[in-house]
């Protein structure tokens, strides 16, 4: 079922949606909202040049990446020893986003989703310490590559990625992880698989183990209402 929403800050129980995690239609990108979908694994994700209304998914086989498991592979390995490039975290979310959005001509290709009203609401969550980016600069100190997300408790849920220099959104990820996993982080949510992220590590587990991770006891909590 395909749920339509209105001004009220609610979503329905996530487990009822559509086969391809469509849950709902409507609403807006606020901070209360976008907090409360991403404390139940619920995203925005819709073309913005063909949907009036934000589209919220929520897949019940979900492709994520545990920080202890990410796999680094030998040329990946000899890649980050030549030290020619090096990773910050939030120091250019601006940038990282626009990046996202533009590079490969991505803003003016078919289906593209992440918007003027969309990035504008992600530099709002980063302002408010909610969204993270992750930035990798070659020795010219030139942005190269990156990521961005949504820190949720010891979970960071990926938004994006971009490269302009070949493996640098893969060098933002690794640097992610060791961070993650320096500080207890438990999950990071890939949100959709490719093939480089499944060579890192990436699998999928059900909904019901990613809540767990994400936040405990949620869904009895919805069991009882």
């Amino acid at each position: 079922m395909i749920y339509q929403l209105n001004d009220e800050i609610v979503f329905p129980d996530p487990r009822t949606g559509e086969e391809d995690g469509l849950l709902a239609v409507g609403g807006d990108l606020s901070e209360e909202r976008l907090l409360l979908a991403y404390s139940y694994g619920i995203f925005p994700w819709f073309s913005f040049r063909d949907w009036e209304q934000p589209a919220w998914y929520c897949p019940m086989q979900r492709f994520v990446i545990f920080p202890d498991e990410i796999h680094i592979s030998h040329s990946m390995r000899t890649l980050m020893n030549k030290k020619e490039y090096y990773v910050t975290f939030n120091r250019d979310f601006d940038a990282v986003i626009e990046g996202c959005s533009q590079v490969d001509g991505r803003y003016n290709a078919a289906g593209a989703w992440l918007g003027e009203d969309m990035m504008k609401a992600y530099r709002h969550m980063n302002r408010r310490g909610y969204a993270v980016s992750v930035e990798t600069w070659n020795k010219e100190h030139e942005l190269v590559g990156g990521l961005y997300g949504m820190a949720m408790g010891d979970c960071f849920i990926g938004e994006s990625m971009f490269s302009r220099e070949p493996n640098a959104s893969k060098l933002a990820l690794i640097d992610l992880a060791k961070l993650m996993q320096r500080i207890g982080g438990k999950m990071i949510d890939c949100q959709l698989e490719t093939p480089h992220l499944k060579s890192m590590g990436g699998h999928f587990i059900p909904y019901e183990q990613y809540m767990e991770l994400l936040n405990p006891g949620a869904l009895a909590l919805i069991d009882q209402q």
